[in-house]
C-alpha cells in the first residue's frame, strides 16, 4: 500500500477551511455563554427551584444517547459479526467516545458547584442511583476506548510503519508498543474487542443510558417520569439518534473525504433505522396511552403543557423529523439507496430526537409537585443556547479532527 493511501481527510482544503471556519464560530458563540456561565454562575439561566433542569439536562441525555446508540451500532460488527457494518465500526465508537465527553460537559454546566463533580467517584452512595451512574460511566467510556484500540491497532501499526508527519507519530503512540501483525497478535485483538462488546452490552443497555432514562423514572414526585417503561423508551430513542449520526457521517465521510460509498450498506441501515422508529413510536404510544387513559391529573396537566405549553415546540420537533420525515425518506428502495436522501434522513433524526430529550425533561416539571403549588416556566436564554452550541461545535471539532488522524475506516477500504 502506497503513503497515499495513508494521507486521508478532506480531499478539498477549501472545503476544509471553510468547515474548521464553522466550527470555530460556533465554539466563539460557545465561548460567550461559557464566560456567563463561569461569571455569572446559574444566575444567567432561567432555571429555578420550580424548574432545576432545563436546556442543558436535555442535552446532557441527548448526548448520552447519542453515545449508546452509536456503541449498539458497533456492537452490531464487532458481536454479531454483522460483516457490512465493520466500514463503520470504528466510526460508531468513537462517535460513542466523544458524545460522551460532550455529554458530561454539559451536565457540569448544569452543577451549581462543578468542582464538586469528582465526589461521587470517591464517596460511594449504594442506594443512589446518580452515584451508580457515575461509575457506569467511567467503566463505559473505558470499555469504548479499549474496543477502538483493539479495533484499530493492526492499521495505527500499518500507518506507523508505512506513513508519514503527524499521523504516523501518532499512531506509533497509540499502538502502545503493541506492534505486531501476526495472526496469533490480530486473534488476540479480536477476541478482546468481543469480549468487551459482550461487556459493554449490558452496560451500556442497563446502565448509561436505560440508568440515565432511571435517574428520571425513580423520581416519584413528577408523575409523567414515573413509569417503569421509561428507562426503555430512553434505550430505543438512543439507537434511532445514535444510528442517524452514524449515517450521516458515514456519508459525509465519503462525500468530503472520497471513500467509496456502498449503496447495499446504505439500503440495510435505512431498514434498520425504519424499525427502530416504529418501536420507538410504539413505545411511546404505549406509555401516553396508559397515562391518559388512568387520567390522572399530573398526567394529563403534562400533556397539555407537551401540546400547547411553552416547549410544545419539542413535541412537534420529534413528530415532524424523528418520525415522519425519516420514515417517508427510507420508504422506498431506490430512496434509499441514495447518499443525499439517506443524509437528509440521518440528518433529520438526529434534529427530531433533540425535540424528544426536551419533551422529555421541562414540561413535566412545569406540573406543580401538588396541588395549590405554583406552575413552573422555563425557556432557556441566550447565554444556555450559546453554551450548547460551542459544545455542538467542540464535538463536530473533535469528531473531525479525530477522523483526518485516525483509521476511523479500515485501511483496507480505501
Amino acid at each position: 500500500m502506497s503513503t497515499k493511501e495513508y494521507d486521508f481527510g478532506f480531499s478539498n482544503s477549501k472545503v476544509r477551511a471553510g468547515w474548521y471556519a464553522l466550527i470555530l464560530i460556533a465554539i466563539g458563540i460557545g465561548l460567550y455563554g461559557a464566560y456567563f456561565r463561569l461569571t455569572a454562575g446559574l444566575a444567567e439561566t432561567n432555571l429555578s427551584a420550580t424548574v432545576p433542569w432545563g436546556s442543558w439536562v436535555a442535552f446532557y441525555i441527548y448526548f448520552v444517547g447519542l453515545s449508546a446508540g452509536a456503541f449498539l451500532v458497533s456492537i452490531m460488527a464487532s458481536v454479531l459479526n454483522m460483516k457490512r457494518l465493520h466500514v463503520i465500526e470504528r466510526d460508531a465508537l468513537f462517535v460513542a467516545i466523544i458524545s460522551m465527553g460532550i455529554a458530561l460537559l454539559f451536565i457540569l454546566a448544569d452543577l451549581g458547584r462543578p468542582d464538586r463533580a469528582l465526589l461521587p467517584l470517591l464517596h460511594r452512595q449504594g442506594m443512589s442511583v446518580l452515584s451508580w451512574e457515575v461509575h457506569a460511566y467511567s467503566l463505559y467510556v473505558l470499555v469504548l476506548m479499549g474496543e477502538l484500540y483493539f479495533s484499530m491497532r493492526k492499521d495505527l501499526v500499518k500507518m506507523n510503519e508505512n506513513g508519514s508527519g503527524l499521523r504516523a507519530k501518532l499512531a506509533g503512540i497509540l499502538t502502545l508498543g503493541r506492534t505486531s501483525t501476526s495472526e496469533e497478535s490480530l486473534r488476540f485483538d479480536r477476541r478482546w474487542l468481543k469480549r468487551l462488546g459482550l461487556f459493554g452490552i449490558p452496560l451500556a443497555i442497563f446502565f448509561v443510558h436505560g440508568g440515565t432514562g432511571l435517574l428520571f423514572a425513580v423520581n416519584h414526585s413528577v408523575s409523567y417520569w414515573h413509569t417503569g417503561i421509561f428507562p426503555v423508551i430512553f434505550i430505543v430513542s438512543a439507537v434511532v439518534s445514535g444510528l442517524g449520526l452514524t449515517i450521516a457521517l458515514y456519508i459525509a465521510r465519503a462525500k468530503f473525504f472520497g471513500e467509496r460509498l456502498q449503496t447495499e450498506l446504505l439500503d440495510g441501515l435505512g431498514k434498520l433505522l425504519g424499525t427502530f422508529i416504529l418501536i420507538d413510536f410504539g413505545l411511546k404510544a404505549l406509555d401516553t396511552l396508559v397515562g391518559v387513559y388512568g387520567m390522572a391529573p399530573a398526567k394529563l396537566e403534562t400533556w397539555e403543557q407537551i401540546l400547547y405549553g411553552e416547549a410544545a415546540w419539542a413535541f412537534y420537533l420529534m413528530v415532524t423529523f424523528a418520525w415522519l420525515v425519516p420514515l417517508i425518506l427510507i420508504s422506498r428502495r431506490s430512496w434509499r439507496r441514495s447518499p443525499k436522501v439517506m443524509a437528509a434522513a440521518g440528518l433529520s433524526v438526529v434534529v427530531g430526537v433533540i425535540g424528544t430529550r426536551f419533551m422529555i425533561v421541562v414540561p413535566a416539571l412545569t406540573v406543580p409537585d401538588m396541588e395549590g403549588m405554583p406552575a413552573g416556566t422555563y425557556s432557556a436564554t441566550i447565554e444556555e443556547w450559546a453554551l450548547a452550541v460551542g459544545l455542538i461545535g467542540l464535538f463536530a471539532l473533535l469528531y473531525t479532527i479525530g477522523s483526518e488522524l485516525l483509521p476511523l475506516k479500515p485501511l483496507e477500504d480505501h
